[in-house]
């Protein structure tokens, strides 16, 4: 992946060596407290408003939030992990502001904590690094461990620096997510659902927002070309080894579907896909598709 040289974000606060967090990426633990708090960390699409006019409709709920911020305890590390971060969530911003100012809205940018072990969020507990990366909503932030993209590579032999973009875009996806003013819809809704219809809602939040991430990579790539060979096809197998039924039967040895919530491998491919080929925000409708 080529991204040396461009701008890197000011929007990270580097928690790492302070001691001491959404939906999540879907490693180990997933989302932080699936069937606890997971209800809180959830944004998704309108339903029953035509994709062709979901732009427009961006301005709305969720733009009227007001978060107090707290100060980074110490500026970002400049070593080349730390500003190959800054410089894709530099990316998430360019391109997410672009497509927001096309519908005739202005994008607000989240956050992103860089953190060690384990650290506190405005409103979604405590993160820990055992969850993998994850936004919280009532914060607008995104916390990450960078140790996870050590696990991802040792556990299920995926990496790469386009994959790390990917997840990092997963996670910024949620954000989109939450400035869209779905959050307390899809809350509502959970409230009243069953287990499962309320996974299933889960789900077709989580494929929504690897098909943002997909969105996210397929201009960014054009205003920047960035992907090299191979990137993508790193990018798919991440995608692949983390869906709901390769973890299961990694960790259980059967697959139950009525379980899931992030999505099966082949979904997670398939949404993704969708994004990073068609460029298309309104592809990324997953509420109202009818296969997944």
């Amino acid at each position: 992946m080529r991204w040396e040289g461009d701008r890197q974000s000011d929007n990270v606060e580097d928690r790492r060596g302070d001691g001491g967090g959404g939906g999540g990426f879907g490693f180990g633990g997933g989302t932080i407290g699936i069937g606890t708090i997971v209800v809180a960390l959830l944004g998704s699409w309108f339903f029953g408003v035509s994709p062709t006019t979901i732009l427009s409709l961006l301005s709305g709920g969720g733009g009227n939030q007001h978060v107090q911020q707290q100060a980074p305890s110490h500026p970002p590390a400049n070593d080349r992990e730390t500003q190959f971060v800054r410089t894709v969530l530099g990316y998430t911003e360019d391109t997410w502001t672009q497509i927001f100012k096309a519908g005739g809205a202005t994008y607000s940018p989240p956050t992103l904590v860089l953190y060690s072990g384990r650290t506190g969020t405005g409103g979604c507990g405590v993160g820990q690094s055992a969850v993998g990366p994850f936004y919280c909503p009532a914060d607008r932030k995104v916390y990450i461990d960078l140790t996870f993209f050590r696990m991802m590579q040792q556990r299920f032999k995926v990496g790469g620096e386009f994959t790390q973009a990917y997840v990092i875009a997963h996670e910024v996806g949620h954000h989109v997510q939450n400035l869209l003013g779905i959050s307390g819809k899809v809350d509502r809704m959970r409230e009243r659902a069953s287990e499962t219809e309320a996974n299933a809602m889960s789900v077709r939040l989580e494929l929504q927002a690897d098909c943002f991430a997909g969105v996210w990579a397929y201009h960014t790539n054009q205003a920047k070309q960035i992907i090299e060979g191979g990137d993508i096809e790193s990018a798919l197998n991440a995608a692949s080894a983390i869906g709901d039924d390769a973890l299961q039967r990694q960790s259980r040895g059967e697959v139950v579907p009525d379980s899931f919530t992030h999505g099966s491998s082949a979904q997670r491919v398939r949404w993704f896909k969708r994004g990073i080929e068609t460029g298309s925000v309104q592809q990324c409708n997953t509420f109202e598709a009818r296969q997944l």
